[in-house]
């Protein structure tokens, strides 16, 4: 009740006040949308889809065709501070701006997407997901699939264990929290389907390798992943 009241008071609030920057709360002017000029010109793109790492954080772990991510995730810089408005300020319209930006730049910049047949964003628990009102990864995938015209799926992947969140555990903590907690929902819809996993926050890997062994035993013909922001 107390998360549901604290919603609405932000909603509200965001009704009277001016649209202003997400990252450095400046009012935004006219033709500006999510950040001004300024901080979009310093956001700290990756370009990892220019040129994908022959090692990445799923080498060795589960077959993972390519992992690209938008930003670097450094502590207070600007991925962190989109991510927490994202995540805890009710700005899921934030993630759907930045993966459709970068699918623009994925359409426009390399051919790692041209073979692919589906976006999936990671899902959470339903407890979680009544908790926060929506699922970020779906947001962000959502605007992926508005840039490169491929067709998402909310509903063929799903987690059915509630762990906690992950920030504090270690690489073995974070993958034994994950490793049994999802599964498909029709492995038909998936057969034979390039499937691409999309999710906020790349760290260890852990989430996203569980999600990728999940989709490849259903019988995908490949996974990859697209995050929006890496930690280095």
């Amino acid at each position: 009740m107390i998360r549901l009241l604290r919603r609405v008071l932000i909603d509200f609030i965001d009704l009277l006040l001016p649209c202003s920057c997400l990252a450095c709360q400046k009012t935004l002017e006219t033709g500006e949308a999510l950040l001004c000029i300024s901080c979009r010109l310093k956001l700290p793109e990756t370009n990892l889809h220019s040129r994908p790492p022959a090692i990445t954080k799923f080498t060795g772990k589960v077959p993972v065709d390519f992992s690209v991510s938008y930003l670097y995730f450094t502590k207070g810089g600007i991925a962190q501070k989109l991510i927490h408005q994202i995540k805890y300020r009710g700005k899921k319209e934030a993630a759907r701006q930045l993966g459709f930006w970068y699918g623009n730049r994925l359409k426009d910049e390399s051919d790692l997407i041209l073979e692919t047949d589906l976006l999936v964003g990671v899902p959470l628990h339903k407890s979680r997901l009544k908790q926060r009102g929506y699922n970020q990864a779906d947001w962000i995938a959502e605007g992926l699939s508005d840039a490169l015209n491929i067709p998402f799926s909310t509903s063929l992947l799903q987690r059915h264990a509630f762990q906690g969140s992950q920030t504090k555990k270690s690489k073995v903590e974070r993958w034994e929290n994950v490793r049994t907690v999802f599964s498909v929902t029709d492995n038909s819809r998936l057969s034979g389907k390039r499937v691409i996993l999309v999710d906020d926050v790349l760290t260890t890997g852990a989430t996203l390798e569980a999600c990728a062994q999940t989709l490849l035993q259903a019988g995908c013909a490949s996974v990859a992943v697209i995050t929006l922001a890496i930690t280095k």
